[in-house]
């Protein structure tokens, strides 16, 4: 499934998975993506939260291609909708495959997952302006 990256839009992180990063099948380790995925997730989340957040909660999680070796990977990530302390993000990847002109991007993964605000004490707090939508 040939696609191209989100215009206009850059990534929250973009890396090369590397062999120590596979699976057994040879292809990149499902969990070495989900972790990246959160991590893309939070820059977001951070920002909106203006703090530090914790993941509270992973709604939809689709593998839709496999990540190879060498590939560039792109994460993509955006606010979707925030609560009074939660803030839930979009999160799309994509591969750059080869490189130069025979260059492919391909959706590979595909989340959403859910972020909470907390204070210095670890407890859910108030997200400046909480409970707008889109901010």
């Amino acid at each position: 499934m040939a696609t191209q990256l989100p215009e206009g839009e850059q990534p929250m992180l973009r890396i090369i998975p590397m062999p120590a990063d596979t699976n057994a099948n040879g292809t990149i380790f499902g969990g070495w993506v989900m972790s990246h995925v959160d991590l893309a997730g939070s820059v977001p989340a951070v920002k909106r939260a203006a703090g530090p957040v914790v993941t509270v909660a992973v709604n939809s999680f689709t593998f839709r291609e496999p990540v190879f070796v060498g590939d560039l990977v792109s994460f993509y990530a955006r606010v979707c909708k925030t609560g009074r302390t939660s803030i839930t993000i979009d999160v799309e990847v994509f591969a750059q495959r080869g490189r130069g002109a025979g260059t492919e991007v391909v959706q590979v993964t595909e989340a959403q997952l859910t972020y909470v605000a907390i204070d210095e004490n670890r407890k859910p707090r108030p997200l400046p302006g909480a409970g707008e939508i889109n901010a």
